[in-house]
């Protein structure tokens, strides 16, 4: 697969995104959304940046058992129960994308939602990547 990240000018410089991702390559793999669940069902962490750690891990590791890479993502949306909260952990949790997935950064967006599927869960990751 190749990607090229695309950045212009007249956009307000991306911190922990890119705005546009051209991605050539022969398989799709759609990413279900993540949630810092455990391999026994369980939400684990209680702070947002525990979560978000554990819920990208999961995401990667659904990636990687597909045959990706963190480079492959093309887009990844981050649902937040609390936006401001996200925000407030904004530097924290690009450190831990960073130190999991890399400087590669898909397109992305960030949505508030009232309530996630597991009550307990802060945060949840989907997306999708472009693999050869």
């Amino acid at each position: 697969m190749t990607t090229e990240r695309v950045n212009p000018p007249q956009l307000s410089p991306p911190t922990g995104f890119t705005h546009a991702v051209v991605a050539t390559g022969s398989r799709v793999v759609f990413l279900a959304g993540q949630t810092a669940l455990d391999a026994d069902g369980k939400v684990t962490g209680g702070t947002l940046p525990e979560q978000f750690e554990k819920a990208l891990g999961n995401l990667l590791a659904a990636l990687r058992a597909a045959g990706g890479t963190p480079a492959d993502l093309a887009r990844v949306t981050v649902y937040a129960t609390d936006v401001a909260a996200y925000r407030a952990q904004a530097c924290r949790l690009g450190r831990i994308w960073r130190d999991l997935a890399g400087r590669d950064y898909p397109a992305m967006a960030v949505v508030e939602v009232v309530r996630l599927w597991d009550e307990q869960a802060l945060v949840e990751l989907d997306g999708f990547a472009v693999l050869t």
